[in-house]
Order: C-alpha cells, then sequence, then structure tokens
C-alpha cells in the first residue's frame, strides 16, 4: 500500500429539510388550523480517529464527501427526518487543518477522537409555527438553512516512539529492519526508503515501543530539497531522536560537520525539533579500520554531552545497548 500522508478534500454537511405548508382537512372541522411540519436537520460531516488506519490513500482518490440532506416536512405535523451524519476515518496522528488558511482545527492523535468538521443545516419551521390569533392559516413555511461546506487538509504525522534520522544510506532501514519486523527496502544508493516505515521493537517479556524510520534528508530540506522535506512533519511527533552517522572508512566527509548539516535542517524547520531528546549512533563499525571518522563522531558528542552508541547493525554488534537504552527513556516518559 502507497503511503500517502497529505490529501486536500472538500466537505458539505447536508442541507435542512423544508419546512411544510398543511391545513388540517377532516370531515365536521370546517376551520382545520394549520399542522405543516418541520424539516429535518442535515447531517454534520465529522472526522474520525481509527487505529485500523495507516495512511490517507482513500482520500486521494475520493476527494469529495458530502453528508445526507433532512426531509422536508409534512402535514399533520409531522416532522422531516434528520439525515445521516457522515463519519470519515482517518489514523491516528491525523491533523485537520483549514485549506484556506492552514488553521489547525483538531489534532485526532487519539482512538476514536471526533471532529464535527461541518455541520448540517437546521430544519425549516412549518407554518403550523406561524399561527396568530390575526392569521389563522399563514401560507409560508422557513426553507431549511444550508449545510457548511469547507475545503480541508489532512495531514498525517506518524505516532512513535523512537524516530531515526540521517543523511540517506545512514543506515537507517538497516537497523530497524533489525531490531524490529518492519521490512524496508535497503539498498546502496540515496534515498533508498521513499516513505516512512514503522516498526515494533520488543524488549523483554512485556515492554515494546514504536520506531520510525525518516526518509534521509539533505541539507535544504526544510526548503523542499531532496526527499525528506515531506517527512520533517512525522519528526514532530517522536518522543526520542536517533541521528545516525555513517562512520566508516570509505566515507571522506566529517563525521560531525554531517551530523550537524541535519540538526540545521531540523532548526530550520521547528526550532523545537533540536530540543527532543537526541543519542548519536555510529553506523557501519563493521567497515571501520584506521577509525578516525568512528574517534573524531565519538570525541564530538562527549563533548556535547550526547549519548553515543556505535553499531553495526549487519553484524548486530552494539544493539542491544542500544535497545536497552532505548526502551529505558521511553520508559520513562
Amino acid at each position: 500500500m502507497k503511503f500517502i500522508d497529505y490529501v486536500k478534500i472538500f466537505i458539505k454537511a447536508g442541507d435542512g429539510g423544508r419546512g411544510c405548508i398543511s391545513f388540517r382537512r377532516e370531515k365536521y372541522v370546517p376551520k382545520g388550523g394549520p399542522d405543516g411540519g418541520d424539516g429535518g436537520k442535515g447531517g454534520d460531516v465529522i472526522i474520525k480517529a481509527s487505529s485500523e488506519l495507516h495512511t490517507l490513500i482513500d482520500h486521494k482518490y475520493q476527494k469529495t464527501y458530502k453528508a445526507q440532506r433532512g426531509e422536508h416536512g409534512k402535514g399533520s405535523n409531522r416532522k422531516g427526518k434528520d439525515g445521516e451524519d457522515l463519519i470519515i476515518k482517518v489514523p491516528l496522528g491525523t491533523v485537520v487543518k483549514n485549506g484556506d488558511t492552514g488553521e489547525i482545527l483538531a489534532d485526532l492523535d487519539e482512538e476514536g477522537k471526533e471532529f464535527i468538521a461541518a455541520k448540517g443545516g437546521k430544519g425549516g419551521l412549518g407554518n403550523a409555527h406561524f399561527a396568530t390569533p390575526t392569521n389563522q392559516a399563514p401560507r409560508f413555511a422557513q426553507p431549511g438553512e444550508k449545510g457548511e461546506e469547507k475545503t480541508l487538509i489532512l495531514e498525517l504525522k506518524l505516532l512513535a516512539d523512537v524516530g531515526l534520522i540521517g543523511l540517506p544510506n545512514a543506515g537507517k532501514s538497516t537497523l530497524i529492519s533489525v531490531v524490529s519486523s518492519a521490512k524496508p527496502k535497503i539498498a546502496d544508493y540515496p534515498f533508498t526508503t521513499l516513505e516512512p516505515v514503522l516498526g515494533v521493537v520488543k524488549y523483554g517479556d512485556y515492554r515494546s515501543f514504536v520506531m520510525a524510520d525518516i526518509p534521509g534528508l539533505i541539507e535544504g530540506a526544510h526548503k523542499g530539497a531532496g526527499l525528506g522535506h515531506q517527512f520533517l512533519r512525522h519528526i514532530e511527533r517522536t518522543s526520542l531522536l536517533i541521528h545516525l552517522v555513517d562512520v566508516s572508512d570509505h566515507l571522506q566527509s566529517d563525521p560531525v560537520e554531517d551530523f550537524e548539516k541535519i540538526q540545521r535542517e531540523l532548526s530550520l524547520y521547528n526550532p523545537a525539533l533540536t530540543k527532543k531528546p537526541l543519542a548519536v549512533v555510529g553506523t557501519k563499525i563493521d567497515l571501520v579500520q584506521e577509525g578516525k571518522r568512528l574517534k573524531r563522531l565519538e570525541e564530538y558528542c562527549k563533548k556535547k554531552g550526547l549519548d553515543f552508541f556505535p553499531i553495526s547493525a549487519v553484524k548486530k554488534e552494539g544493539i542491544n545497548k542500544l535497545i536497552k537504552y532505548l526502551a529505558d527513556r521511553v520508559g520513562r516518559r
């Protein structure tokens, strides 16, 4: 299933039913009064969070939603039936925004949480409401009110305990495939991961946490460069960030510069991201011989007071220590 995390939809609540103009027609009742019933209320459009969904793909192909209108009023003071509400299900973590202003209207981050996105119109009053001593046979009734209509943006932000960030090919996909049952695509070229991947990491008999592999970021990501810019939003919800840096000897770049480059992108996108708990992981130590890049990053982290873990996901070196650390940090939230 393709991962879709941003869609724009149009919604319209149901119109209210029209009030009825009617008069009693009974034998031996020469002056039957007005008995027009009220129109029914139009249905609301409700957006509801559901753990059964994991992507917004359904709303990519169906972009217009209309709730049922209320029935018109009837004679003998019979009220028209209310229109049924239309419930639109979305994944947990979906943010609902005004499509014109970008204003956040609702954050559906819990199972079953609902938001009335558009209210149905009220039904019109029948002519029975308008009888007076001087006008005992009113020949008018109210039309139903129009239901609200809006353009909305649905934006999904993944709910994960731990978010993996770093440059393309830093080893995020390999790590999440080793520590969880997630099966991301892994290859030796940039931007292997084209969409976020979630995995459940189990530690001990009863403890577990959710890890998200965020597609690789590059310099300029906050402006839209590369692929990772569209997934920066998913980092906002994570409780703890793990910054992976490739420390293998075959790279010529400075690992500290690689680290700081991504941290700058996070700060430029949302300064609050740099205040999240952070640990640094030096990856691919099975390809380390001289170890200059590994030592450089390790000394930098020590100077900055950052927790540092050298690992090899392929050889599973240092994995248990890292997982224990993550489980303990997540457990203390």
